[in-house]
């Protein structure tokens, strides 16, 4: 096994912990969609952390390194098999306490994880195509259009939910 050269003290994967770890929990369990596996990748997103010898610039560099290096490690255990999901029943509450639109967050849990990702980051995180581009190295206007699917998707889903009544 290699030997793992520690980067960061432990005072300062603490703090980074603390401020970071509901945010990168909730993209986790937004992939998973289950506490034990989302606290596995939590986790492990850490543990990544602590191996890297990445420099952060500011806090939004940090929290975008940790969103995308929790989102490409649930999409590597996304690919095994023996995953159960679990019900989800309570995910709008920790995503967007302010929001009961249950439906809705269904609907974009349901979405493929491309556009699933996108959608998060832009609508939940706050960030700009510009930034979603370079987090997900892909172009502005290919976060544009993964928006924009998305959205077509959740509406052709809100409105068959809606006939469904």
């Amino acid at each position: 096994m290699k030997e793992v050269i520690q980067v960061r003290t432990e005072k300062e994967i603490t703090a980074i912990y603390e401020r970071q770890a509901d945010t990168v929990w909730r993209v986790c369990f937004s992939f998973m969609k289950n506490h034990h596996d989302a606290q596995d990748m939590l986790q492990e997103t850490f543990i990544r952390l602590m191996r890297s010898d990445v420099r952060f610039q500011d806090a939004g560099h940090e929290k975008a390194w940790l969103i995308v290096t929790a989102s490409n490690l649930c999409k590597n255990a996304l690919r095994h098999p023996e995953r159960i999901p679990e019900d989800i029943d309570g995910l709008w509450d920790l995503a967007a306490p302010e929001r009961q639109d249950t439906g809705l967050a269904e609907a974009v849990l349901a979405l493929p994880p491309l556009y699933q990702e996108a959608v998060y980051l832009y609508y939940y995180e706050g960030y700009g195509t510009e930034e979603i581009g370079k987090m997900l190295n892909i172009t502005p206007s290919a976060v544009r259009s993964r928006l924009a699917r998305a959205r077509t998707m959740l509406k052709l889903e809100m409105e068959e939910e809606e006939h469904e009544k």
